[in-house]
């Protein structure tokens, strides 16, 4: 829990601004820029100040932003401070990292209507049903998750690259039809709108403050990628080491997925797990481990394509590779189950009711999991799948490898006691 500031310290204003700057803030908004000693703030969000009105100490944000901010709050402890945000603060902006820093109870907020607001406004579209993906700080490929037929999707973009790097993602994602607005300095006097197809898409690079409204539309003959477990296995680069399709949505319900947790996927194979996890929410996280370096490789570009580049993905061998990872919600054992101490290492890495889930297709796997099953309780499952194929002029059964699947909840009372899981 963050510690309460000083008695005294005063609050630090955080204050949104838009392209409209001085003129569009409210008088709260004004009086707490021209009471500051400091304000700190971007190039652009410093400019848009008079200065006659607002003649405290102007200090920029130095790159990278994140790491500087406990240190330069310390420069300037005990005088009034007011930082500039664009838009809300609170909406991708910097509150988000001066509350972690500073707690809540130390910040005055003042915000502003967010690009998102203003787009939709301008567009007609509801903000409930418009998805949001910031590329500001963060890689394309995110686009790639959001992408839904029929979907309207608003990109907070990095810069003025950023509406050509999306139009170019779409095509590759099979999305090309879909339709592309840019937004240009919304709510200020330059605000300015084009627009076009992915597919054709061949605009010059405009005005660095802007948003890309898309309205997704998929190519006939693009793979189509739902929104629960279970992709089609063609969604993978694979050279075989692939939990398929129909094993992999019952494993990542069993797995259990929830906003904000983290798993670990030991033996990644092609990282469809992993991929899948992270796909079940944004704020999902997800470390892979792969002994085998091409895989190893394989698996980021998996991720990259599917929309989860945040994955992050260790080359080596379990249990060892697990040492110094961060606590799991979860952990998935698709491979190496026979490798000594990995069920113990797996098992003793998860708090009180993490969820443990392990997979295997063979019989010395098998009897290892059918033990642990027999002294730690859980669900011991045998699934079987067959797919229909042609059998001369006829149509017949193909049984696939039945997995056996151990998956269990580590107790409360386990932990607490001191009992020895091994």
């Amino acid at each position: 829990m963050t510690p309460a500031p000083p008695a005294g310290t005063p609050a630090v204003a955080v204050v949104g601004i838009g392209a409209d700057g001085w003129n569009g803030l409210p008088a709260a908004s004004q009086a707490a820029l021209a009471e500051a000693d400091v304000l700190i703030g971007g190039p652009r969000q410093l400019e848009l100040l008079p200065a006659g009105r607002c003649p405290g100490e102007r200090v920029r944000w130095p790159s990278p932003l994140r790491p500087a901010v406990p240190g330069l709050l310390a420069a300037h402890a005990g005088r009034r401070v007011a930082v500039l945000a664009s838009g809300d603060p609170m909406f991708y902006g910097i509150g988000r990292a001066l509350t972690e820093e500073l707690g809540a109870a130390a910040l005055r907020v003042f915000p502003h209507p967010s690009a998102v607001s203003l787009a939709c406004a301008r567009l007609g579209w509801p903000v409930e049903d418009t998805e949001v993906v910031t590329l500001v700080g963060r890689p394309a490929a995110r686009v790639a998750a959001a992408l839904h037929d029929g979907r309207r999707l608003l990109v907070l973009s990095a810069n003025a690259a950023t509406p050509a790097e999306v139009a170019a993602l779409l095509r590759e994602r099979g999305f090309g039809p879909s339709r592309l607005r840019v937004l240009e300095q919304l709510g200020g006097e330059r605000e300015s709108t084009y627009e076009g197809v992915a597919d054709t898409w061949s605009h010059e690079p405009g005005d660095a403050l802007n948003v890309v409204a898309v309205e997704c539309r998929r190519s006939p003959d693009a793979l189509r990628l739902g929104v629960v477990p279970g992709l089609p296995d063609a969604a993978y680069e694979s050279d075989g080491q692939l939990t398929k399709r129909y094993v992999r949505a019952a494993t990542l319900a069993a797995l259990a997925p929830a906003p904000g947790e983290l798993l670990w996927d030991v033996g990644g194979g092609s990282g469809s797990i992993a991929v899948e996890w992270l796909r079940a929410h944004p704020s999902c996280r997800a470390v892979t481990v792969e002994k085998n370096p091409v895989r190893a490789e394989r698996i980021t570009r998996n991720a990259e394509r599917l929309g989860v580049p945040g994955l992050r993905v260790v080359t080596g061998a379990a249990p060892a590779a697990l040492a110094g990872l961060p606590t799991p919600d979860a952990v998935f054992i698709g491979g190496g189950l026979t490798a000594p101490g990995l069920l113990d290492a797996g098992f003793a890495a998860l708090p009180p009711g993490g969820r443990l889930v392990a997979n295997t297709v063979t019989l010395e796997s098998e009897a290892l999991l059918t033990e642990w099953y027999r002294r730690h309780g859980g669900e011991l499952v045998r699934l079987a799948v067959a797919q229909a194929v042609p059998v001369g002029g006829f149509t017949g059964w193909r049984q696939a490898m039945p997995v056996t699947q151990w998956s269990v909840t580590k107790p409360v009372q386990a932990q607490q006691a001191g009992v020895d899981q091994r």
